[in-house]
């Protein structure tokens, strides 16, 4: 039976019913496999960001109305599709570490959270100088 509060315990279900816990060593495993993988995520997230940014920083005029025209941000524009490739892989992966949260075991709310908060301080804690902006135009 699935639990429907936070429990501490080393048998855990992630994700897949071949994916349990019943030792101290595996659950440990899998708090560390959990760590990274939140780790990761912080990371894709700061490299989506940057190309994001440099991928708009090639428009030398900074106005809205010739931007569609003057960098080729349609439909042809590859740098938009990969943007959307990386979009996708970190939204998939986030999606991920929700559900494993939601097998409401403390230890893995625990690994991925300090996972997270440690993903952040070493990829993006500089990305208070990284400033996306979709549109320039100041009246918007």
């Amino acid at each position: 039976m699935m639990h429907m509060t936070f429990y501490w315990g080393k048998t855990v279900t992630l994700l897949f019913d071949s994916w349990k816990t019943d030792s101290w060593t595996s659950y440990a495993l899998t708090l560390l496999a959990w760590f990274l993988f939140s780790v990761f995520y912080q990371y894709m997230e700061d490299r989506r960001i940057r190309f994001k940014v440099f991928a708009t920083s090639k428009n030398p005029i900074n106005t809205p109305l010739l931007v569609s025209r003057l960098t080729g941000s349609g439909w042809s524009n590859p740098a938009r599709y990969a943007a959307a490739i990386l979009f996708g892989i970190n939204s998939a992966i986030g999606y991920l570490l929700m559900l494993a949260i939601m097998s409401f075991n403390a230890g893995v709310f625990l690994a991925i959270v300090l996972g997270l908060a440690f993903g952040y301080l070493i990829f993006r804690i500089s990305d208070d100088e990284l400033v996306v902006v979709d549109n320039p135009c100041a009246c918007a």
